[in-house]
């Protein structure tokens, strides 16, 4: 089961954005949309998008592609126990953590990416947890109170929670933050508002689109 369908990101300048994630997604990316908005928001939105990749070398070069696109440094890349990776946030606010658990590069550097992982950081992880696997969710791995990572085929969106305030911790910002997270998930879950005031709609696929 693939719990989340697309990622709609709601955002301030749609012409602006849409040439960013254009860029560093591909322009027919089925992961994400792009929704204008004037909702306000303040701090950290709640969530944070990760790619993943196969391996330092990728890692660095996505990271400059998103740079040089127009995102903001906020954790430079580094070697760490469980691999490697940096952070950025997007010109829209959204923070993307770009990591990869390989120690070395085993061949060709590109600036491709393996996995779309979006984290929701939730104040109860056991009890949003329970509130996705009665909505008919399954869940791949879980470390209690702490993470959970719903099942997904390859090459969909995954699906994650995590302690809010952890997850700001690892994304290099303070936890506090007010407004609209600006993210609207569609799949499985859908249509609700999760504990956390995520919004969920009806699941749909589409490609990389942006709306007004």
């Amino acid at each position: 089961m693939n719990p989340i369908d697309a990622v709609t990101l709601e955002v301030a300048d749609l012409a602006a954005v849409t040439r960013f994630y254009s860029t560093v997604l591909g322009p027919d990316s089925p992961h994400l949309r792009l929704r204008a908005t004037e909702a306000a928001t303040t701090g950290f939105r709640g969530f944070t998008l990760s790619l993943v990749v196969s391996q330092p070398g990728n890692a660095d070069a996505l990271i400059k592609t998103a740079l040089d696109a127009g995102a903001t440094l906020l954790k430079p890349a580094t070697k760490t126990l469980w691999g490697y990776g940096g952070v950025l946030q997007a010109p829209d606010g959204t923070i993307i953590k770009i990591a990869t658990s390989a120690k070395k590069n085993t061949t060709p550097v590109t600036p491709d990416f393996d996995e779309f992982v979006l984290l929701l950081g939730v104040q109860d992880v056991k009890a949003t947890k329970q509130y996705y696997t009665d909505r008919g969710l399954n869940v791949g791995r879980s470390f209690g109170s702490k993470y959970v990572e719903f099942t997904s085929d390859a090459g969909h969106i995954k699906l994650a929670l995590y302690k809010r305030r952890a997850l700001a911790k690892d994304a290099g910002v303070p936890d506090e933050g007010t407004g609209s997270h600006r993210l609207v998930l569609s799949g499985t879950a859908g249509p609700c508002n999760d504990p956390d005031d995520f919004i969920w709609e009806a699941g749909t696929n589409s490609p990389l689109t942006a709306t007004t």
